[in-house]
Parts: C-alpha cells; structure tokens; sequence
C-alpha cells in the first residue's frame, strides 16, 4: 500500500545494490573494516553465521566427517605441483614473503631485507594441497579409506571487485575434503555433499536452489566434476551457493596419496573437496530482505523471539519486568523446529518505538511488545516479521493473544514463518525461469535491457567442449550472462542447440551471476 512507511530509505526495485548495503547496515551485520576487501562481521551478522555454521556442522558430522584444522600459511611449491590448480588461483593469491620489519630511512616501517622467506607461503585461498600432503601421510592401505575430514577455517582471495558477504577478499567458510579407495566412492562423496548443501540451504535458510553440474569452463581448478547449487536472487541474479568437486586422481598424484589395495597393489587415492561460505549470509539477504530490512528464517536466527517491554522510567517498570521475565522463561522452556525456542528479553533503555524497528530491520522472525495496558489485560502485542504490514490500513500488523496462547502459538508459528518464506522465495524463482527459448536471438532479446529483473532461462545445448565451448562463453559474455549448471532433474531434450545448431544433448541454465 502507498500509505506504508517502510524502515529503509532505499526500496529494492528502486536501486537493488544500493538496497542491499543499506540492509547490512541498518541491520548492523557488518561494517568495512579499514583493510580493502575486508569486513567487521557485527554480533547480529557473525551470530547468522554461526548458527548457520552449527547447523551445517552437524549435517557434516552426521555423515561420518571429522573437523580437523590446517595451517593458513602454505608453501608455494604445494601449488606448483597442480599446474591447473595454481594457475586458477595465481591472480587471487596473497603471498607472505618477508618474516619480520624495520624501520627504513624515512623512519616507516619495511620488510627487513634480512629476512626474506627461503620459499614464499601463500596465505590459504584453499586447502587441497596442503591437506593432500597430510593425507599422503595419513593413507597407506585400503584400510585407511575412505578418509573424511573438514575444517571451519577463513580463506583469502584477493578479489578485485569487492562487495561485503558475497565477494570479499577474506570469508569465512567450511572445508570438506575427502580421500577414496574408488572413483564409484568418491563420486558417490561429491552427490552426498552437494545433496547437503541442498537441503541446508532450502530446510534451513529458506533459499530454494537447483542441483546441477557445472560445465567445463566452470569446473574447480584441476577437478574433473564440479557439482553446485544455484540460487535466485530478487533482482534476478544467480548466487553459486555451495559448490562440491570430484578431483580425480589429480591432487592425489601431485601429493603422492597412494595407498595399498585389497591385492597388494599401489594405487592413487580418488579425493573430493565441498564448500559452504559466509557468503550464504549474503544469500540470505538478497533472498528474504525487504524494503523494511532483513528477513531471517527461525533456524538460523540468533533470536528467535525479541521481547520488548514498553519501559517508562517510572516505577511500575520493575511489575512489567516481571511479567515480562515470567513469559520468556516460559517461551525458553519451549522447542520449535528442533530446538529449544531462543528469547532475548530486550531490557536496553530506549523509546519502545525506536527498539521495535531496530529489530525489524535486523530481521527477528517473532518481535513481542509489552506495554503497562497489554500487562494489565493479561495480553501481549504480537508482530510476524515475515508478514510485517496491515494492507488494510498501511499499519504493522500486531496481534494481540493472550500471554499464555502467545507462549502455546509461538513454536507453531516459527514453523510457519520458516515453511512461509521458502514457499515465498521458491514461488519467486519459479515465476522468473523462463523457457521455451530456441535461439540465440531470442535470448539476446530476452536480456535486451528492457525487462528489469529478468531472471533466469533455461536452454538446450550440445554441451560443445574446447574452442566451441570458449566461443559459446564469448557469445554469452556479450550479453553478460553465464552458464550456471546441468540441472538434474532437466525435462529430456527435444530439439537442436541454441548456440551451435547441433543436436541438444542436455539443458542449462544462463543468467546474470554476482
């Protein structure tokens, strides 16, 4: 309705990047830290990914994987035994090359020319060669397989274009890695850990997503299959959510993971890498925000209830207090979607007012204003951050159930509000999927600049490999588009391919990517 006063100042359709960086810091996730590329992660936006972060962690640990750290710090050489590997990383590496300081002429500070590295170490952008190496101590015979591990660990890659949680030079994230006795195990690892990333990212953060490969040109560096998911974003835009990679045998020669087979015989392990980033943090954002800030799903909100007493400064304060106490005790004491529900009973000083948009914006799914009337009436005032406005009178739309109904409702309706959300952004998704393209015209039409958030359309192609393939992305790059995977649950194909002519052999999806 025209008459609603939303929180934020920009409106997603008006300037959808502007919009996004003023929901970061309206909902206090995050603030620039000084060093380029880098960010502060604030108590709100750190404790999303936590608990995103926690709820990963035990999907992983459910499937027989064991955490494990490594160094951040990895001899160059590693690299240089996987041409492929280096060469995809060598632009975004940052490397430490100096051990200690001086001051120079001028007095400022230098690298002490004395101490220069005998070997450069690149600052971690991934783990496969140096947790190769310790596999290659670890696997010696067909017993030690298969061997699963990960590490929550933060990684660096010096990005040119940067934006905070979807592109920074520094992220946080989880590594799986993997070592198998065959290619059937190893493959098998990848489709676990890609179906993983499925169901955390729609169960758990609401954002619906296509499992799919990618194409060649998008595989990992030095991997023979790269499986990910892919996620729509408001403006249309796809967000590679999660990525799982089958590597062959090539990491496990370069590190010398060679193990003893049931015969006796040498072999090279088969190994697998998967991971999950702090940019789902960004995800969640582009996905649930709205034009009153962020949205986010009960699972991963770090308060889940937000309790706001109308204080006064005046004495019956400490009475409502009190009722206010009593009720989140009760609530703590409640489970919902499979934990026990988290309450925080807001006691800072400030207008109610002020307190309960400060909330909105940061996205609480259930927000519960406590005044001296509701108190005195036996109720509480009630408002769904996911169904935010009246679009009667323009008004937030408050409930007013009893204290006890409000404390029997509550864990049923964070279940709603998770299930309403993802029913909201997966209808979004589908609405934006267009098909029935059968020309490379009409995909340059269709991305002509005139429809707004366009969305995404799938496409049948010949799946061309080499310098067909490179002319298909040039073509594609001109529109500014990009291939994202080979859906696996793609209609068969019934016609020719719209960049070559040849015969389909499967469908894709292009689109616009951050």
């Amino acid at each position: 309705m025209s008459n609603i006063r939303h929180a934020l100042s920009v409106k997603r359709a008006d300037d959808f990047a502007q919009w996004y960086q003023e929901v970061i810091s309206a909902a206090d996730l995050a603030e620039e830290s000084g060093v380029r590329g880098c960010m502060v992660m604030k108590p709100w936006g750190y404790g999303i990914w936590e608990r995103i972060q926690r709820v990963m962690d035990a999907r992983i640990k459910e499937a027989g994987v064991e955490n494990c750290y490594f160094p951040i710090f990895i001899p160059l050489s590693n690299f240089e035994r996987e041409a492929e590997h280096v060469e995809g990383f060598a632009k975004e590496m940052a490397v430490v090359t100096h051990h200690r300081l001086i001051a120079g002429e001028d007095g400022k500070l230098i690298p002490d020319p004395e101490a220069k590295l005998d070997e450069p170490l690149v600052v971690r952008p991934t783990s496969e060669t140096i947790i190769g190496d310790a596999m290659a101590r670890w696997v010696q015979s067909w017993r030690d397989l298969p061997l699963l591990t990960n590490q929550w660990a933060n990684v660096v890659r010096w990005e040119m274009r940067t934006r905070m949680f979807l592109r920074t030079s520094e992220f946080l994230w989880q590594e799986g890695h993997t070592a198998h006795e065959t290619r059937e195990d190893a493959i098998e690892e990848t489709h676990r850990a890609i179906e993983m990333y499925r169901a955390c990212a729609e169960d758990d953060l609401c954002i619906p997503v296509i499992v799919g490969e990618k194409p060649e040109n998008e595989r990992f560096p030095g991997a023979v299959e790269t499986w990910s998911i892919e996620a729509m974003m408001q403006d249309g835009k796809a967000l590679q959510a999660g990525t799982s990679h089958y590597l062959g045998t090539n990491f496990a020669e370069a590190s010398g993971i060679r193990f003893q087979d049931r015969e006796g015989q040498q072999q090279l392990a088969h190994t697998t890498s998967w991971g999950f980033s702090t940019r789902m943090v960004g995800g969640v954002i582009m996905t649930h925000g709205d034009d009153d800030g962020l949205r986010v799903p009960p699972v991963i909100a770090p308060w889940q209830v937000v309790i706001l007493p109308m204080l006064r400064d005046k004495p019956e304060d400490e009475a409502l207090l009190d009722y206010c106490t009593k009720l989140a005790n009760e609530l703590k004491g409640k489970s919902a979607l499979g934990e026990p529900l988290r309450v925080l009973l807001d006691k800072k000083p400030g207008k109610a007012a002020a307190k309960r948009w400060d909330w909105v914006r940061k996205g609480a799914p259930v927000i519960i204003e406590v005044g001296g009337r509701d108190m005195e009436n036996g109720v509480v005032s009630l408002l769904r951050r996911d169904r935010l406005w009246n679009t009667d009178n323009g008004k937030p739309a408050f409930q007013t159930p009893a204290v006890g109904e409000a404390a029997d409702m509550l864990p049923g309706l964070l279940e709603e509000i998770q299930k309403s959300i993802f029913e909201e952004a997966r209808n979004r998704r589908d609405e934006n999927i267009t098909r029935g393209v059968t020309t490379f015209d009409e995909l340059a039409q269709f991305y002509d600049g005139k429809t707004r958030y366009p969305g995404w359309v799938e496409v049948q192609w010949s799946k061309p490999t080499g310098d067909a393939l490179e002319k298909v992305v040039e073509k594609l790059k001109s529109l500014k588009l990009t291939i994202r995977n080979v859906p696996m649950d793609a209609e068969p194909v019934d016609g020719p391919c719209i960049f070559t002519g040849e015969p389909a052999v499967e469908r894709i999806y292009v689109a616009r990517a951050y």
